[in-house]
């Protein structure tokens, strides 16, 4: 599975702007298109156009097939709102000068809310992930956080975060370290850059000595850690961005346990150092 912008509330009200032609002259894609990218992702029975006696707009299907991929199926969802976007582009939607002109507005919200995810919206209408390393402060914040809510619900095909050379762990506990520290060591190995990320969070690791009395929380953070090197240590580096992420021997189960694991960890991470 190709890693494409998580599914959201924002995303889908964005996406259903897009091809809303309610308040303007009728323009494509048409209500076939939109069927044919429905019925592409498996998502026909819950497209209310063809549910209801009644004729139902455009942005409404979008909106109310989109809405119940999110809570259902949110990875067939993010599939369509790929396919929609890449229809109103092939149409023109994106070029001012075009018939289908989805709007300067629209289209405006809809850069914002990939921004937000750390993917940029180019002006004829491609999608591209930021590379991470071109970001900082809470624009790298928010651009982990939607990745670590992919890796969270086992939605990421690797724990490769798109458009970077860095695994998910080691991207947070870098930005951790720039937010508390100012800077990382490029040259540090990953579990001592991920023993300091900890560290400057207050959280514990398996270099802490167990004190007798000791809040039940810390046992916690130091199995984080290990289990976040252990992890790494199972990531195939000389595959990284080709081929297999894992090292041989690692089943699907395995794989998917890993990058729920990963989300959970740097969502710790990010959690303790928000405020």
């Amino acid at each position: 599975m190709t890693n494409r912008p998580t599914l959201t509330d924002a995303v889908i009200v964005a996406v259903a702007r897009l091809v809303d032609d309610s308040q303007s002259e009728k323009r494509e894609p048409t209500h076939s298109d939109i069927e044919f990218q429905i019925d592409s992702v498996k998502l026909t029975s819950a497209d209310p156009g063809r549910s209801s006696s009644k004729p139902v707009g455009k942005s409404k299907r979008v909106r109310g097939t989109l809405s119940w991929a999110l809570s259902n199926n949110p990875s067939a969802g993010e599939s369509l709102v790929a396919g929609l976007i890449s229809t109103v582009q092939g149409y023109g939607g994106f070029r001012q000068t075009s018939s289908n002109f989805c709007g300067s507005e629209a289209i405006t919200n809809l850069t914002a809310v990939f921004a937000a995810q750390g993917w940029d919206l180019l002006s004829d209408g491609s999608l591209q992930p930021r590379l991470l390393d071109s970001l900082g402060g809470k624009a790298l914040t928010s651009a982990l956080r939607a990745y670590i809510d992919r890796a969270r619900r086992g939605a990421l095909d690797s724990p490769l975060l798109a458009g970077t050379a860095k695994d998910l762990l080691e991207a947070t506990a870098t930005h951790v370290l720039v937010q508390k520290w100012g800077s990382y060591s490029s040259t540090s190995n990953f579990p001592t850059l991920l023993g300091q990320a900890f560290t400057a969070l207050g959280l514990a690791t398996s270099s802490d000595p167990f004190v007798t009395g000791e809040p039940v929380h810390k046992r916690a953070e130091r199995a984080a850690y290990d289990l976040g090197c252990a992890l790494n240590a199972l990531r195939n580096k000389e595959g990284t961005g080709h081929g297999r992420p894992w090292v041989s021997g690692v089943t699907p189960p395995q794989a998917k346990f890993s990058i729920e694991s990963m989300g959970n960890i740097a969502s710790l991470m990010l959690d303790t150092l928000a405020p």
